[in-house]
């Protein structure tokens, strides 16, 4: 019963958000529930591999359609184009919200069905409710078949988990909205206007907004899915910590969206070989491929596969020779150096239209002066310093203590169940008044 109340709610958020795509996504989930389970049910080694290969080509190519058949009809037109020749006649066509996250769900079961991980679902409800569960099917986290199989058939409620789910949702809630959207409306007056016109102050408060923005944005969608699946008892996974206090690229990855991190390391990277190939030429392709891969998930344009690019060099680069130096540097040194690389990457992320890349590197390493003066939004400051004190306490040992303690291990003694409760009622409160008073909510996750 309670399964079917949580699988109705995902078909009607779905349904909300995406009308047209919802009947193609049931249809697909339904067709590929029923692939893996004739696979699991044969022996024989050939048709088991090309039932796994139909489901993968089944989730792989609905991506592959959806999200980038755009992408590669614009760039066959631009190659046309310029031999000469006349453009491809082509629709565009529309990006179901969520399609990355559905795909890489489907991925997992089919592939943990296969090596015999785990037993299949029984039921298709129970695997479209797996598939399709409202609080991470749209952004994430990336949760596995394995991690959650047993929350799926047995699970149990108690009230102390619907309190601190409701507890963590608050949380996410205010990140999102009392600091990712303040962050937000800043990066976009001046990222997304004419970026010849900036100052070189403009230009770096520009990045420097994005870089929380997108944090606070993401981690406060993850909070959300994770106290909302704790209140219906689901345990889902962390999907972030503290990335921003990192001393290297390599370590970022480890607390940066760390369920896509797990995913391509143990699906894509090791049974290409992983770091145990015969040469470091080899180990350096896998890393490179790995990302390109990463950047490309992300969105089909050019700046999300150099974003990749950019990463897997760095990633490379440091097992060359940059992660001893930055070892020896030491920690605050390190993190500075790992917190500008990043926030380079987030340039490259951030802006869709290639040419406008070096534009505005430009704008930040060389001085220029504007005559359109930079204005700073109401309480953009102030939620700039909130947003790096939260992003940085927990390199402090206190620091780690504090967020333990408020975080993921509140109090559940009767003062606690007053003050976290007191604590997530006002923060409700406040996102509440803003999103009544705002327009601007968008998540940055929901497209890709």
């Amino acid at each position: 019963m309670k399964n079917g109340v949580v699988l109705l709610a995902s078909l009607l958020f779905y349904a909300f958000g995406a009308p047209k795509f919802i009947f193609v996504i049931l249809g697909s989930t339904i067709l590929d529930f029923f692939i893996v389970k004739w696979m699991h049910a044969t022996e024989e080694k050939r048709k088991r591999k090309q039932l796994l290969i139909s489901s993968l080509a089944l989730n792989l190519g609905l991506l592959a359609y959806f999200k980038y058949a755009n992408f590669f009809v614009e760039n066959v037109d631009a190659f046309l184009q310029h031999l000469g020749f006349q453009e491809v006649g082509w629709t565009n066509v529309a990006l179901p919200i969520g399609i990355s996250f559905y795909t890489f769900q489907t991925l997992t079961y089919a592939l943990d069905i296969y090596r015999k991980d785990h037993e299949p679902l029984q039921k298709l409800t129970d695997y479209l409710l797996y598939i399709m569960s409202f609080p991470q099917m749209i952004a994430g986290p990336i949760v596995r078949f394995t991690a959650i199989a047993k929350d799926i058939t047995d699970r149990k409620e108690v009230l102390d988990d619907k309190l601190l789910g409701f507890y963590r949702f608050c949380i996410g809630l205010g990140k999102k909205v009392l600091i990712a959207n303040v962050l937000g409306e800043q990066a976009t007056l001046l990222m997304e206007g004419d970026i010849s016109l900036l100052s070189t102050q403009a230009a770096w408060v520009g990045i420097i907004a994005y870089t929380f923005q997108i944090y606070f944005d993401f981690s406060g969608y993850s909070d959300m899915a994770i106290g909302l699946g704790r209140i219906m008892g689901f345990k889902f996974p962390e999907n972030f910590n503290s990335p921003y206090i990192s001393q290297s690229i390599t370590e970022f990855w480890r607390r940066w969206h760390i369920t896509l991190g797990s995913f391509m390391r143990d699906y894509l990277y090791i049974p290409l070989g992983g770091s145990k190939v015969k040469t470091k030429q080899r180990l350096y392709f896998n890393l490179w491929i790995v990302f390109l891969l990463s950047g490309l998930w992300h969105g089909a344009s050019w700046n999300f596969i150099l974003w990749g690019i950019f990463h897997g060099f760095f990633l490379v680069i440091e097992r060359v020779f940059l992660g001893q130096i930055l070892e020896k540097i030491g920690r605050i040194p390190s993190t500075l150096f790992t917190f500008l690389i990043t926030m380079l990457g987030w340039v490259i992320f951030k802006l869709e239209t290639v040419s406008d890349i070096p534009l505005y590197f430009g704008k930040m390493f060389s001085y220029h002066s504007s005559e359109k003066l930079f204005m700073a939004l109401p309480d953009f400051k102030f939620t700039l310093v909130i947003a790096i004190v939260f992003s940085v306490v927990t390199a402090f040992k206190w620091g780690r203590k504090l967020e333990h303690t408020i975080y993921f291990q509140p109090s559940l003694k009767l003062s606690g169940y007053a003050s976290f409760g007191l604590f997530a009622g006002i923060v409700l409160f406040l996102s509440a008044a803003s999103i009544v008073s705002s327009d601007f909510n968008p998540f940055i996750y929901f497209r890709f």
